[in-house]
């Protein structure tokens, strides 16, 4: 194995594909380990397929620095030229979704329905963005532990230029394949959910919808069969489940869901409902970032800056009297209301009542020289409440936290509304 690739350090081979090589590599310059798929030689050597994979690489190389979202793959570098074409991307060391597809190997159900959820939020951040990935499936979506993903392998996008037609031999798998894009009518994002379907079925029982000796006997079955559902080769699937995976499979694609949010509300109504088993005490991110999306205080804020929120957030339940800030104390942290009432007062006096949806103790972070409470928040009733470190705030992304301060200044100022209306009517 040769030991460099242009600045990057070659280290080990991680796996060979057929038209592929993709190694672990390193960057002395920004130090950090990378992963960099190189195009077999003999493959550029092929006059038509080395035509093929080249226009891959430059598709791919096209994306560098655009999909910057915590569940896609980020694309650092590219070089493509006619006897030399290599990616340099994210190193994701847990392997890929292809390991959870057999039945002695599944997931916990509720694990899948995260996982489909997290990716429908990464593929709607790429669909804004006017690109459609076209070959969705399990060896291409990376594991990063058993409750995150990172989608890869953009190198088959399409993005919003008309007359973009698919090319079934080298280009997606037919087993993941939409009706339309095996029939090489122009495609938009409800073929990237019908691959997802496909995937989501396949992790939930351990098989592919349709399966064949040949990849023309299962073309045929995709075009001219309705898929069968989860629940027929897994009895004890929730019916909520089967409803969602034969949607998004749907042959005809105004049968389908219109929307990756469309998708995504489902998934998490799945989760909220209850109608899931949980296999963790934690509430799932999947009901996490949908609750959050809801609050009116991260209207603004992007998915992106919703799951960045998400990973310095402390959930909590209290019960009903539990002091939650005190009157005196240096503030060093704020949060929100999920569920239930709190109950601010001061010397015992009530000042205020904050339901969901609603803020408290933000002055902790909006002060530059530190803060002492100034009255008590306590719980009211049972409730759930976000607590955010101020400090964690600190080290969030410029964008993150932006969107944070705008939403307190506008917080602060309704209260200043309201409570001058209070004392003009007084």
């Amino acid at each position: 194995m040769q030991k460099r690739l242009g600045k990057y350090e070659l280290l080990s081979k991680l796996g060979d594909g057929a038209t592929s090589t993709v190694y672990l590599g390193r960057d002395p310059f920004a130090k950090r380990e990378v992963a960099i798929k190189v195009a077999t030689p003999e493959i550029l050597r092929d006059p038509e397929r080395g035509r093929l994979y080249t226009r891959l690489f430059l598709n791919e190389a096209s994306l560098v620095g655009k999909l910057t979202h915590p569940h896609i793959v980020q694309i650092f570098d590219a070089v493509v030229t006619d006897d030399l074409c290599y990616i340099v991307m994210e190193y994701v060391p847990g392997g890929t979704l292809e390991t959870y597809t057999h039945g002695d190997k599944l997931l916990p159900v509720d694990h899948v329905v995260e996982l489909i959820f997290k990716c429908t939020r990464a593929l709607e951040f790429a669909h804004r963005l006017g690109i459609t990935h076209r070959d969705i499936k399990p060896a291409n979506i990376l594991m990063c532990d058993q409750h995150d993903i990172k989608i890869s392998d953009f190198g088959s996008a399409i993005t919003n230029t008309p007359n973009h037609r698919t090319v079934i031999t080298g280009v997606g798998s037919p087993a993941y394949m939409s009706p339309e894009q095996i029939r090489e009518r122009p495609l938009d994002h409800r073929t990237d959910i019908y691959s997802l379907g496909v995937v989501m079925h396949q992790l939930l029982t351990g098989e592919l919808p349709f399966a064949g000796d040949t990849d023309y006997a299962i073309i045929f079955q995709v075009i001219n069969t309705t898929p069968p559902l989860p629940s027929a080769r897994r009895p004890d699937l929730p019916p909520i489940l089967d409803r969602i995976v034969a949607r998004a499979m749907a042959r005809d694609t105004e049968a389908r869901y219109p929307t990756w949010t469309a998708f995504a509300q489902d998934l998490a109504q799945a989760v909220r409902t209850g109608q899931l088993k949980r296999h963790h005490g934690d509430m799932p991110e999947t009901e996490k970032f949908a609750t959050l999306r809801m609050l009116p205080f991260f209207t603004d804020f992007t998915d992106v800056e919703i799951w960045e929120a998400l990973r310095f957030a402390g959930w909590q339940r209290v019960d009903p009297g539990t002091i939650i800030m005190r009157d005196g104390e240096p503030g060093t942290a704020f949060g929100f209301v999920i569920e239930g009432e709190l109950e601010v007062s001061k010397n015992g006096h009530r000042i205020a009542t904050l339901g969901p949806g609603e803020s408290f103790g933000e002055m902790a972070v909006i002060r530059r020289y530190g803060h002492e409470r100034i009255a008590d928040i306590t719980a009211a009733t049972d409730a759930r409440v976000v607590i955010i470190r101020s400090e964690a705030l600190t080290e969030a992304s410029g964008a993150c936290r932006m969107h944070f301060y705008q939403a307190f200044l506008e917080t602060m100022a309704d209260r200043l509304s309201g409570a001058v209306r209070h004392i003009a009517s007084g």
